[in-house]
C-alpha cells in the first residue's frame, strides 16, 4: 500500500466516478482502476461497489475514507515542514501578523532578517487572532504574532511588549491631550472603528473600553485596516482608537492621545519545531521588542 494509492482512493471516494477521478489525478482510467484493485487485494476487502453505471463506497470504504483523510493531511503537513527544515536558510518561512505591527515592528524585523538570510523567502499572512492557533497547528504559518496569547499545549507563546491604546483625531480637532479626561466627552463624535461585533481580541478590547465609559459609539465607518483608518481620520471623516504602534507610520494630519488601556504583542510558535530559522526569528523578535519598549517609554 502506498500513499499515492490512498490519495487515488480518497479522490475516487469523493467523486464516485472513475473518469472524473482519472482526470483529476492525471492518470488513465485503466491505470486508476488497477491501482484501486491492487489496494483492495492488499487490504483483503472491497472499498467500492461498482457496476457499469454507478460507483459507491462500501461500509468499509466509508470508514477508511474518514480515517485516511486526516492521516494524509497530516502527512502532507509533515512533508511540507520537513522540506522547510531541510532547505535551511534557502527555504520559505510563513509569518502571521496583525495589521497594527505593519508600520513598525514587522518592517524592522524583516529588514534585519532578510539582511542576515537573503535567500530566505518570507510569506506574510494577516489572519484574525482567533485562527492563529489553527494556522500554526496545521503548518500554514511557522510564526504567528498576535495581540492575545495562544493556549494550545503544543504551542509556545512569549510576550514581546505592551503598548498604549490611543485615541486618534485629526490634527485640527478641538480636543487636546492636556484637556482630555475620558471618552465620555466624545460620545457625540463619529467613530471609525474595527467592527465591534467581531470576535478578534482588539474588537473585544474596544467593547470593554466603551462599556467602561457607559456609551455605544456612533460608528459611521467600520474597517479592520488600520492604515485606511488613519487616512480617513486625517481627512476629517471621524475619530478612532488604535494601538500606539500606528503612530510610527502616521502622517502629520493626525494626533494620538494615549488612553489608560494597553494591548500586548505576543510571538507564538510550535513547541517541537526543529526549524532553526524559527529560533532565529524568535531571537530577533525579542531584541526588537525590547527596542520598541524603550521607544514607547520615551
Amino acid at each position: 500500500m502506498t500513499t499515492q494509492q490512498i490519495r487515488y482512493f480518497l479522490v475516487l471516494a469523493e467523486e464516485l466516478h472513475f473518469w472524473k477521478t482519472s482526470e483529476k489525478v492525471f492518470i488513465s482510467q485503466s491505470s486508476l482502476s488497477r491501482q484501486i484493485q491492487t489496494l483492495e487485494e492488499e487490504l483483503g476487502f472491497k472499498l467500492f461497489e461498482r457496476d457499469k453505471r454507478n460507483v459507491n463506497l462500501t461500509a468499509a470504504g466509508k470508514f477508511l475514507k474518514e480515517r485516511w483523510e486526516g492521516i494524509v493531511d497530516e502527512m502532507e503537513r509533515a512533508h511540507t515542514q520537513a522540506r522547510k527544515i531541510s532547505l535551511g536558510n534557502t527555504g520559505i518561512i510563513s509569518i502571521g501578523y496583525p495589521g497594527s505591527i505593519s508600520t513598525t515592528f514587522l518592517p524592522e524585523l524583516l529588514r534585519t532578517f532578510t539582511a542576515e538570510m537573503p535567500d530566505m523567502k518570507m510569506e506574510l499572512v494577516e489572519p484574525t487572532d482567533a485562527i492563529n492557533e489553527k494556522l500554526l497547528l496545521d503548518y500554514h504559518v511557522d510564526i504567528a504574532f498576535s495581540r492575545d496569547t495562544v493556549q494550545h499545549p503544543a504551542l509556545s507563546s512569549r510576550k514581546l511588549y505592551s503598548e498604549p491604546v490611543c485615541l486618534v483625531v485629526p490634527k485640527n480637532h478641538w480636543l487636546l491631550e492636556e484637556d482630555f479626561q475620558d471618552l465620555r466627552s466624545l460620545e457625540k463624535e463619529s467613530f471609525i472603528l474595527s467592527g465591534l461585533h467581531h470576535s478578534t481580541y482588539f474588537a473585544s478590547l474596544l467593547r470593554k473600553i466603551f462599556n467602561t465609559y457607559g456609551f455605544n459609539p456612533k460608528t459611521n465607518i467600520e474597517t479592520d485596516f488600520g492604515g485606511l483608518i488613519l487616512n480617513l481620520v486625517s481627512n476629517g471623516l471621524g475619530i478612532s482608537i488604535l494601538p500606539y504602534s500606528f503612530q510610527f507610520g502616521a502622517n502629520s494630519n493626525v494626533r494620538f492621545i494615549k488612553l489608560p488601556e494597553e494591548v500586548d504583542l505576543y510571538i507564538n510558535w510550535r513547541k517541537k519545531d526543529e526549524n532553526s530559522v524559527i529560533k532565529n526569528i524568535l531571537k530577533h523578535s525579542v531584541i526588537l521588542g525590547d527596542n520598541i519598549k524603550r521607544k514607547i517609554d520615551l
